[in-house]
């Protein structure tokens, strides 16, 4: 896989939004990440396949999801 350091242009290259969500979520859990984003499949039985399904059909909230995930990369 490639780092995304080696595209400065694109910081998500290489990265599935299934690594995204799976690290938000070990990071953060379903609760915290309803309340920053108050979409129901974070706050209503949350699963990581039905958050896949809704966010890759719902681009507002992915870009949400994605700058959330960018922003504390950025951090570290």
């Amino acid at each position: 896989m490639t780092s995304p350091a080696s595209h400065p242009h694109d910081p998500l290259h290489g990265i599935t939004l299934e690594t995204i969500l799976n690290q938000l979520v070990e990071r953060h859990g379903w609760a915290v990440m309803g309340d920053r984003i108050p979409i129901r499949c974070f706050q209503m039985n949350p699963s990581v396949k039905s958050s896949l399904t809704f966010l890759r059909k719902t681009p507002w909230a992915r870009q949400k999801v994605e700058a959330w995930f960018i922003a504390e990369s950025r951090q570290t």
